[in-house]
């Protein structure tokens, strides 16, 4: 087997791919730092940080161990580390097993509620990764695995749950969904051959993308709800038109018979308008 490097492991979790949910999850902070007594504190900002880090890091090196021998089989995820020997099937779960355990003592260490709730988000963003052998909603586990993450920091500095993080939860939840089924279009007539799940295979490439675009009209709902919730001024309109218009762009750079620009509405696309967003309204609750 090939000598492995940390840079291995960060690119066996897609390390990248954090910037879709942090901007969220400290949004989620902020919002319980601005809007309830509780007190701004760095501890429990970097504990916060590292919670999602190490909740990320398990639940997508299960998703690699889980998918090694699907993942071997399509050439568009051959290249990936365990299918090509770089990362041993048994060091990626261990490597998983290490930062499921760093997670629970991370939450633990804010407060009871993140503790009694940590094998819960545990058994969800890891459950997500099975979810394509049974159901073709599996883009929905993904949204609700990343959906967590306003609402999970939020808890984090009050130890309780309220409205507002729940509000930008569901703008992840539509929002994830929606970008995964378009990820999802390249793997079609994989997915069938395999006979696994997705919105693509099961209704094919132009009701998928139609079926994207609801799911991101619906978060682009969510979007102004929270805003209307807030009572938001122009920081947060400002991010509100820049997410909204990206979630468009995204749908008019992609066609059912071109999908050569389909890394950059999904990864590009989105990294952007999620990080632009989630400082905009940090800004507009703060400033």
């Amino acid at each position: 087997m090939k000598r492995t490097s940390i840079t291995h492991y960060f690119s066996l979790v897609t390390f990248s791919h954090t910037v879709f949910a942090l901007p969220f999850a400290c949004i989620g902070f902020t919002l319980a730092c601005t809007q309830t007594p509780a007190a701004f504190e760095w501890r429990t900002l970097v504990l916060m940080i590292l919670c999602m880090v190490f909740a990320r890091n398990a639940a997508m090196s299960f998703n690699r161990y889980a998918d090694r021998h699907i993942d071997a089989r399509n050439p568009r995820t051959a290249h990936r580390e365990i299918p090509k020997g770089i990362i041993s099937p048994r060091h990626a779960l261990l490597f998983c097993t290490a930062n499921a355990a760093l997670f629970v003592v991370a939450a633990g260490q804010l407060n009871a509620l993140c503790l009694y709730l940590s094998p819960v988000a545990l058994l969800v963003i890891a459950g997500y990764s099975l979810t394509k052998r049974f159901t073709w909603a599996c883009h929905g586990a993904l949204g609700l695995s990343l959906s967590i993450a306003p609402t999970a920091a939020y808890i984090a500095v009050t130890g309780e749950i309220a409205l507002s993080p729940t509000l930008f939860s569901a703008i992840v939840f539509f929002w994830v969904s929606g970008f995964d089924v378009l990820y999802a279009l390249p793997d079609e007539t994989f997915d069938r051959q395999e006979k696994l799940f997705s919105i693509p295979a099961r209704f094919g490439r132009r009701r998928a993308m139609a079926i994207s675009a609801a799911l991101h009209t619906v978060a682009a709902a969510l979007v102004a709800t929270a805003g209307l919730t807030l009572q938001a001024g122009g920081y947060y309109l400002t991010g509100a038109a820049l997410f909204c218009g990206l979630l468009l762009y995204q749908h008019l750079i992609i066609r059912p018979s071109d999908l050569h620009r389909l890394n950059t509405a999904f990864a590009t696309t989105n990294g952007v308008a999620g990080i632009a967003f989630g400082i905009l309204v940090i800004m507009e609750l703060v400033c």
